[in-house]
């Protein structure tokens, strides 16, 4: 997975179907999110889904302008659009179930 700063956002989700994990350091939560991130990027190539990470200490302005209010959020993106939101930790079987449609 990897922590993606403002100057190359646009650029990575730009192409393809990417999750990205809005969190930061000190968030609990965020902990336990991390593991069932780990275990998706296993379970999927880099051409089905990339996961990357933003930390919304370092990267406060992309926080902004994707409206962050609570971490962990994850953003769902298909070639550069966003396609779906969520708030809180997720189960891998609710991100595969939001995920696998989009696939392809």
């Amino acid at each position: 997975m990897k922590d993606l700063t403002k100057k190359e956002f646009e650029q990575t989700i730009g192409h393809g179907l990417h999750l990205v994990d809005f969190w930061a350091p000190w968030c609990g939560p965020c902990r336990m999110q991390t593991p069932i991130l780990e275990e998706l990027a296993k379970e999927y190539s880099s051409e089905q889904l990339q996961i990357s990470k933003v930390n919304v200490d370092n990267e406060g302005e992309l926080a902004v302008q994707f409206g962050i209010q609570s971490i962990p959020t994850l953003l769902v993106f298909k070639d550069g659009r966003l396609v779906d939101r969520l708030m809180g930790v997720q189960m891998k079987t609710r991100l595969e179930a939001v995920l696998n449609p989009l696939m392809g």
